[in-house]
């Protein structure tokens, strides 16, 4: 059986390459470039005709990331690929996927449709922030879970006297699941948010007294939930605080809030790239996961048996 050809936009080469070398396959070339007016052009320098194509774009700010997936998935198509997948490591505006208030748009629904109008067959994506995303596409979506990589990486530290916690009521069904893999049992942090982006502590259903706490979200943004449930933990007399967290997008001085917080250490995928490095953050790669879902896609075996 022929390989599968990859290409890689411009969000996370770093993370293609790993995804690459995993596969053992060379990222096919493709050049993308800015006008001085700021305007993306794309060009595929290899034949792809007739190829089965998975493009490896992250879609975190600026739009441009979107965009230039969009125009590779174009090019793509009009080039005569047989099928086109995109692989997004991080789905971008996947917390815009209601209307919680008048006069605002869906636009986690609106980038679904932007990728299957451009002419993706198929996206492969991970830990999305709401796993009913899967809906808002009219294409097949493969839903890929960094829990196995950072399970695994828990288990080799080999925490004593462990619980898990949920930052927020939220994510209660990752916790559970990650409870579940450990054993042990679940801390929920109940918050109120007076503001967007400003999270408030109110109470925490569970004991967390003498325990090694390891505190599981999908995504850090501004780390303001995650630092203050850090401290909340802490206060009602947790040890030691560990993090997990699937997309560290990690904006403003989220990165001082987490070095300044209880924390012991923050372990992160790589699905976007770590622009503010410090000490307490340790990046898990997923790039084998991906590779292992675009070997089985391209073999047409089942994905969901990666994760039973």
């Amino acid at each position: 059986m022929s390989h599968p050809k990859l290409v890689a936009g411009r969000s996370n080469p770093h993370f293609a390459e790993s995804v690459a070398a995993s596969l053992n396959i060379p990222l096919s070339k493709v050049r993308i470039k800015n006008f001085a007016d700021g305007e993306i052009w794309v060009k595929y320098d290899e034949n792809i005709r007739g190829e089965d194509l998975f493009i490896i774009q992250s879609t975190m700010p600026p739009s441009d990331n979107l965009f230039e997936l969009l125009m590779l998935i174009d090019a793509a198509v009009r080039a005569s690929a047989k099928r086109i997948t995109a692989v997004i490591p991080y789905f971008g505006y996947a917390r815009q996927d209601r209307k919680d208030q008048p006069r605002v748009a869906i636009t986690s629904k609106l980038v679904a449709n932007l990728i299957a109008t451009a002419g993706a067959d198929r996206v492969i994506t991970m830990d999305l922030h709401a796993p009913q995303l899967q809906g808002f596409f009219d294409i097949p979506v493969d839903h890929l879970y960094a829990s196995n990589t950072f399970t695994k990486y828990f288990k080799e530290k080999r925490v004593k006297q462990m619980v898990v916690a949920s930052p927020d009521v939220g994510g209660t069904k990752m916790a559970r699941s990650y409870a579940k893999r450990f054993n042990t049992d679940l801390i929920v942090i109940d918050k109120r948010r007076p503001a967007p982006n400003v999270a408030e502590v109110m109470n925490i259903i569970g004991d967390p007294s003498g325990k090694n706490v390891i505190m599981i979200d999908d995504l850090i943004d501004t780390a303001g939930t995650f630092t203050n449930a850090a401290f909340a933990l802490k206060k009602a007399g947790a040890k030691a605080i560990y993090g997990a967290c699937t997309h560290a997008v990690l904006s403003d001085d989220a990165v001082k809030k987490i070095e300044d917080s209880p924390i012991e250490s923050l372990i992160i995928a790589d699905t976007i790239p770590v622009r503010n490095h410090s000490q307490k953050i340790q990046v898990q790669s997923v790039a084998p996961v991906f590779a292992e879902a675009i070997k089985r896609t391209h073999e047409d075996r089942s994905i969901s048996s990666l994760f039973e």
